[in-house]
């Protein structure tokens, strides 16, 4: 790689004026772009750059090297360094005017970084319907064909393995945030955003692999037996890679089993994103349920002994090991050890054997208050338990007959009620539910601050 890219060409990037640097590279790109070509006038780069570093808000440079500190001199200089780096390169025409062009590697480079900075995500489908109209066409060069198949095959594994790590980043994420607004803030304007809206619906519903891979993989196992195809392949392949019948004709075959394996292996990577999927909504309302509740027996008193300790060490910007450091935690909790009394010194001597007597059972009737009572507790907390029907029926009841209803005008008068909202948003996005959601401003009701959204009953 380091043969086609400068030495130097990852220096603008990284040195402190870096956000002067890349606002500068987009600006001369969408000029560029603009253009038949990427050549443009250097005059007219230097008036766009002029421009910018006018700007109030234009980020600094912090160089020793530039002359002086007027925006000409900055936008020429730019242009200068650029060069030097390798991003540009200027010529002279006949006309003796200066033209400047991207070299072809910063172009995919540039193209590559503003994709991630704008977070766009992987258009499956047409990736998959790509795929399945070259399998079904009918073609006199069909190794240039199988060459693309190959070649929108791996870009498809590829992009469910980054959306598969985009969730584990998520999940990992998950410990930092602290409060129940930043736990639903990144469920439902992240996650459910960026994720599940973007990209994981689309993966069961509209691109779904199992809608295409049964013909997919039978028309290539038949090309794999056909003579006919297997010469024309093979010898566009041995143009097209400079080498001879024998070889290409192997790689024709392994071209066709690679991309039939990729579609069969293709169900164990779904079946992970589902699984995390799953995962990350499940730890998301479990860590926000924990958080909203609390109670007075032992578990509840941890709780809030866990949460006070975390709010101090990250109050004081402690490491784990500051934990000793914290004052009250010496009049909270005592630990300490005995120099005479051990775990040996409290060992109990094994009794000898004694002959079993049976005790009589005597024949009592249980008792039916107690009994109704645990039954009633029981089913109590069976009812306090959330799943998809649940939540239809609930909707379904408060909405009535006007066929929509706002999530702030749903009953919010405990957490129990909160945590119902949370579920309505949650399962909204499920395609088997009776209803959908529309997202709105963000709002505060009775001490609780959520994303408001629309609840449209589908019937």
């Amino acid at each position: 790689m380091f043969h086609i890219l400068p030495e130097r060409f990852f220096v603008p990037l990284a040195s402190p004026g870096k956000t002067a640097y890349w606002e500068c590279i987009c600006k001369l790109f969408r000029v560029m772009n603009n253009q038949l070509s990427f050549g443009v006038e250097r005059d007219v780069l230097v008036e766009e750059l002029l421009y910018y570093f006018e700007q109030a808000n234009a980020a600094s440079i912090m160089e020793e090297e530039i002359e002086s500190g007027d925006s000409r001199s900055k936008a020429n200089w730019m242009l200068r360094r650029l060069e030097y780096y390798g991003w540009i390169e200027i010529e002279t025409d006949k006309s003796y005017v200066q033209r400047v062009n991207f070299k072809e590697y910063a172009v995919k480079v540039i193209k590559t970084l503003t994709e991630i900075a704008e977070g766009k995500q992987i258009e499956y489908q047409g990736y998959i319907y790509t795929i399945y109209s070259l399998v079904r066409s009918n073609t006199d060069n069909p190794g240039i064909v199988l060459l693309q198949i190959l070649e929108n095959t791996d870009l498809l594994v590829t992009g469910l393995k980054n959306l598969n790590s985009s969730i584990k980043h998520y999940i990992d994420e998950l410990t930092k945030h602290s409060t129940v607004a930043e736990i639903m803030d990144a469920l439902f304007n992240d996650y459910i955003t960026n994720i599940v809206d973007k990209a994981y619906h689309r993966l069961l519903t509209s691109d779904n692999v199992s809608k295409f891979r049964p013909e997919i993989v039978e028309r290539l196992e038949s090309k794999s037996r056909s003579r006919a195809y297997i010469e024309k392949a093979q010898a566009d392949i041995a143009g097209i890679k400079e080498i001879s019948l024998e070889e290409a004709g192997e790689l024709v075959y392994q071209y066709i089993q690679d991309v039939i394996t990729a579609f069969q292996n293709m169900d164990d990577i779904l079946m992970e994103i589902n699984r995390k999927n799953t995962q990350y909504q499940r730890a998301a309302i479990s860590r926000a349920k924990f958080l909203l509740t609390g109670s007075e027996d032992i578990r509840g008193q941890l709780k809030e002994l866990l949460i006070g300790i975390n709010e101090k060490m990250n109050e004081e910007e402690m490491d784990l090991s500051g934990i000793y450091r914290i004052e009250f935690l010496d009049e909270l909790v005592r630990i300490y050890s005995m120099s005479v009394i051990d775990e040996k010194s409290l060992y109990s001597a094994i009794e000898g054997k004694k002959e079993f007597q049976p005790a009589q059972l005597g024949a009592e009737e249980p008792d039916l208050e107690i009994r109704q009572k645990k039954v009633r507790e029981m089913m109590e907390k069976m009812q306090r338990v959330m799943n998809p029907d649940k939540i239809n029926r609930y909707v379904e009841e408060q909405i009535g007959e006007t066929g929509q209803i706002l999530a702030s005008n749903l009953p919010l008068e405990n957490a129990e009620d909160f945590v119902k909202i949370i579920y309505v948003r949650l399962y909204g996005q499920r395609k088997n539910m009776k209803y959908t959601v529309e997202m709105k401003k963000e709002l505060t009701v009775k001490g609780y601050c959520f994303k408001d959204f629309m609840i449209i009953w589908k019937g």
